[in-house]
């Protein structure tokens, strides 16, 4: 670096020794108020984490401090994107060290999106054909489902009826018959929060030679990382730096060869018009300009959570979910997902209010109280739909609806998930509501459904909650409580 001013390093937006934040740690737009259906004004709650976190405050604080450094990185020869670059290698470091990666010289983490362009990415790059076994789970995220059924072959590992599975289940994929290439694998379960046993699980994949990659999605901003795994994979997005940076990491001899996902400028040492040279990794894996913002947002987040400390956020986040576990499956009329309200899992609630349908008590969370929440099959179809208990009779006639462009009884569930922020009263707010709404209290104000999409609005001039007035949805119900709910399982 040469002489001369730079910004602060993302270390510098962490609280000095004798201010060390404990959770619970306040985002950025935390109770912001915004309007209700009964013309008052309630404070935001988001129970929305497991979808997408807001900002740690010195995660915004580094960002505006770094604003005025932002330049192209790598090959600039000005100071500015010499600053730039530094601050997008420390990056990079932070994001090995975070995954405890810096005893193993060999790795290298690729700045990406998120983690669903880094499992495309990953897929694209292991060469995987149709004669290629990948064993994977029917626990999994869409984005480490279908980018390896589009490449090679799967073999799943069922769950049963409460969503989990064993060792011994992973084992017993792992050993039938043809040996597989990979094991592809879920961290935290965006549904139910489970953690899978992913320490005996590795080792068996390893004992039989099969690498392994770990969707740690949801897993990042929870716990510490995996670090016997071969590929991780990861966003900023969901831990509190939502810039759009997310982190391929893996063996630097995987991304060697062949060309890349990506193709273009920064890839390549040497183009002609029949022939080039892609330049070594990480660097031939990010073509185009990269996103320094996304990437030293994630660094100031990797720096301020390890400042927090892991046994204090896992202390704060188990009281957490206990809390909304417990209050869930206490509510008469309440179903709770997924393994028994004592197991140990993420902050995250997925349930479902018998008789009214999960887009209704989502609107209604959000326009009578100003809770958002999250409604639907959450990226996990085949999970959601063993958690229901649905036939495939049943699925396929929700299917047929679908393609007939009509997502009005589509099956799914409403998930509340925590994170840092979240206090006892929060959880207490959203027990208070969804209490209420299971109660089978009619809603204080008609709601109408569209059609095309499932989702439920307040009917005539009701604000939403941007503060614009209601709207009549096209191609509604004018009943809410007439919409058929879900048969029971």
């Amino acid at each position: 670096m040469p002489p001369g001013p730079r910004p602060p390093g993302p270390a510098g937006a962490v609280p000095a020794p004798g201010r060390v934040m404990a959770p619970p740690v306040p985002l950025v737009g935390d109770g912001i108020p915004v309007a209700c259906a009964d013309g008052t004004e309630r404070p935001y709650l988001s129970l929305d984490a497991a979808a997408s976190t807001a900002a740690l405050g010195p995660v915004l604080a580094w960002v505006e401090e770094f604003i005025p450094w932002y330049s192209s990185i790598h090959r600039g020869a000005g100071h500015k994107s010499q600053v730039a670059t530094s601050a997008y290698e420390d990056a990079r470091a932070a994001a090995l060290a975070f995954a405890g990666r810096i005893r193993r010289p060999g790795d290298v983490a690729i700045i990406c999106r998120n983690t669903t362009e880094a499992l495309n990415h990953l897929a694209y790059q292991l060469r995987l054909t149709r004669d290629d076994i990948v064993v994977t789970t029917v626990a999994e995220h869409h984005a480490n489902l279908l980018p390896w059924s589009r490449a090679a072959t799967c073999r799943y590992i069922e769950c049963g009826r409460d969503g989990t599975f064993s060792p011994g289940d992973a084992v017993s994929a792992l050993d039938q018959r043809p040996a597989p290439r990979l094991l592809a694998i879920t961290g935290a379960s965006n549904i139910t929060g489970w953690m899978p046993p992913l320490a005996p699980i590795i080792a068996a994949a390893h004992d039989r030679g099969i690498p392994v990659v770990v969707d740690a999605a949801q897993l990042a901003p929870h716990r510490p990382l995996p670090a016997d795994a071969d590929f991780l994979a990861w966003s900023g997005h969901k831990m509190y730096a939502p810039f759009g940076a997310g982190v391929l990491l893996g063996p630097r001899r995987a991304f060697a060869d062949g060309d890349p996902f990506l193709a273009g400028g920064g890839a390549v040492d040497l183009v002609d018009l029949d022939e080039v040279v892609w330049t070594d990794p990480p660097d031939r894996e990010e073509a185009g300009s990269p996103n320094v913002i996304g990437a030293v947002a994630l660094h100031a987040a990797i720096d301020t959570l390890t400042g927090i400390g892991w046994p204090a956020l896992i202390g704060h986040e188990r009281r957490i979910a206990r809390l909304l576990r417990d209050g869930l499956a206490s509510i008469p009329g309440a179903r709770l997902l997924g393994p028994d309200a004592e197991a140990e899992t993420l902050p995250v609630a997925t349930f479902t209010v018998e008789g009214v349908p999960h887009a209704l008590v989502a609107a209604r969370l959000a326009a009578e109280e100003a809770i958002g929440v999250r409604h639907g099959c959450f990226c996990a179809h085949p999970y959601l739909m063993r958690l229901l208990g649905l036939t495939r009779q049943q699925v396929r006639r929700y299917r047929d609806q679908v393609r007939r462009g009509d997502r009005s009884a589509m099956p799914g569930a409403v998930r509340a998930s925590a994170g840092l922020n979240t206090t006892d009263g929060d959880i207490a707010r959203l027990l208070d509501a969804v209490a209420r709404i299971a109660s089978g209290d009619p809603p204080p104000i008609p709601y109408r459904q569209d059609r095309r999409n499932g989702d439920f609005h307040p009917c005539g001039n009701v604000p939403d909650l941007t503060g614009r007035p209601g709207r009549d949805a096209p191609d509604a119900d004018q009943s809410a409580r007439a919409i058929p709910t879900l048969p029971a399982p």
